[in-house]
């Protein structure tokens, strides 16, 4: 067996089922397959292989799901694909071959079962690794603080539960003006590059790793650039999307056999852990820019969200949306929240009337970050948090986000019935970082991290 040519790489995992994505290579007039296995991490014996036929529509990547493990428990796991002249060859009968397991061995943990237990996680976005031809530029620039996060994973208690990535995990667009990629291969070349670095690929088939898209997935700004004649972009740059981020997530449902339902009819999707639940929105593929209904979610996007603020019942409650919800920018900015202020004072309205406690909204996309909070005039009970992580790496093109980006000297909304005032809670960090959040008993503690690890602030906000 070969070593993935992308991953593997650990997406959705639970209390006993996890799903891992991996890439083989397409040789022509042969068949190809993916195969993992594992054990529980001491024991001696391997489980017998779960395998998937790789398809070159599908850019031979494929998402394996291992069933029936046990919860709270670490795992060593193998993976790797293989070509066969034969062929008659299926999946059940590759299950009898002979196969020679790739030496490298991965790890993974699943969820621990007890609500109530200390949880981290790591929160990153804007990871610009410029491509030039179909080669990654200084492509060490961009994946060095993937080897700060792994150490920080390997030493951290309480654990790391997941990677979670908000957007611009690979930058399409990255030299729109003078070449920008269109064609459905050369947008997949770009995953591949992005997620094959040495560093990034190490974390993320260790840890398991949640994603959503942003613009530069696509085009920046989309769909407000949007013209006739990128209807061929979008649908090549959604296509790879669904391959290679939204593939192992937990937008894809379960069928009853243990495998990942192939349809797929949206990119938000939620995942749980103990008390705390995570709801994920997709901000940027639903929108409506209409005057007469402006939205940055769809109608039965914004329904479901609302209905799982009101009936969760997580004690901790994280909103990621690859834009940001608050504070607003100085200048005119159409692409964050402050462009859709109805759906946002709607959001904003049920937490309040509905006195929903310990909302955090996990954002990127300005390449600063910064933690902030929210109240309300009259309503001393009402209090919103937001976490801002970005950039992973930012571009020497594009500015850093500083204090003096944001509005901060008069409130967020005003309404009838009182004013949303916003203050920060830390400073703005204007450097490549990423943010480390530690879910205790009393407190979210953030700590932010530059991308040699260093650690730069921690802002502890409590939990009510």
């Amino acid at each position: 067996m070969f070593k993935p040519t992308v991953g593997p790489i650990i997406g959705h995992t639970t209390t006993n089922h996890a799903r891992i994505f991996l890439r083989g290579e397409h040789n022509k007039d042969t068949l190809a397959f993916a195969g993992i296995r594992y054990r529980r991490q001491g024991e001696d014996h391997w489980s017998k292989g779960n395998f998937a036929k790789l398809e070159p529509e599908h850019d031979m990547c494929e998402v394996i799901v291992l069933n029936n493990l046990s919860a709270d428990s670490d795992y060593e796991y193998q993976a790797g694909w293989f070509s066969l002249t034969s062929p008659a060859h299926t999946v059940d009968t590759v299950k009898e071959l002979p196969l020679q397991w790739s030496r490298q061995v991965y790890h993974l943990r699943t969820r621990s079962s007890q609500a109530s237990l200390p949880r981290a996680y790591i929160v990153g976005s804007c990871r610009y690794l410029r491509m030039t031809a179909g080669i990654a530029s200084a492509p060490h620039l961009g994946d060095r603080v993937f080897a700060s996060i792994s150490r920080l994973v390997e030493q951290a208690s309480p654990p790391v539960s997941a990677l979670v990535m908000t957007g611009d995990q690979i930058y399409v667009d990255d030299l729109n003006i003078i070449a920008p990629d269109r064609e459905l291969k050369e947008i997949l070349h770009k995953y591949r590059v992005a997620f094959s670095q040495i560093n990034i690929a190490r974390l993320m088939s260790n840890l398991p790793t949640y994603m959503i898209l942003d613009d530069h997935e696509i085009e920046d700004n989309w769909p407000a650039n949007k013209s006739k004649s990128d209807e061929y972009l979008y649908a090549n740059a959604i296509r790879a999307y669904e391959l290679y981020q939204a593939s192992h997530s937990p937008a894809h449902a379960l069928t009853d056999d243990g495998l990942t339902n192939k349809r797929l009819d949206k990119y938000w999707y939620q995942f749980t852990e103990g008390d705390i639940e995570w709801f994920v929105t997709d901000s940027r593929t639903r929108r409506n820019l209409s005057a007469t209904d402006r939205r940055i979610l769809d109608a039965a996007q914004e329904q479901a969200l609302c209905d799982w603020l009101i009936h969760s019942p997580a004690r901790v409650k994280f909103v990621v949306t690859s834009v940001m919800f608050y504070p607003d920018r100085k200048r005119t900015d159409d692409d964050a929240w402050q462009a859709f202020p109805e759906q946002r004072l709607r959001l904003l309205e049920t937490i309040r009337t509905h006195r929903i406690k310990n909302v955090f909204f996990i954002s990127g996309d300005v390449h600063g970050s910064l933690t902030s909070r929210l109240s309300h005039s009259e309503d001393a009970d009402f209090e919103v948090h937001t976490i801002v992580s970005s950039p992973l790496c930012n571009s020497k093109m594009l500015p850093y986000a500083t204090t003096a980006t944001f509005v901060l000297d008069h409130p967020l909304v005003r309404t009838a019935a009182g004013d949303y005032r916003h203050e920060l809670t830390s400073k703005v960090i204007s450097q490549d970082n990423f943010a480390h959040l530690v879910v205790d008993a009393g407190q979210l503690q953030v700590n932010f991290h530059d991308r040699e690890g260093k650690h730069l602030q921690s802002i502890g906000i409590p939990i009510r």
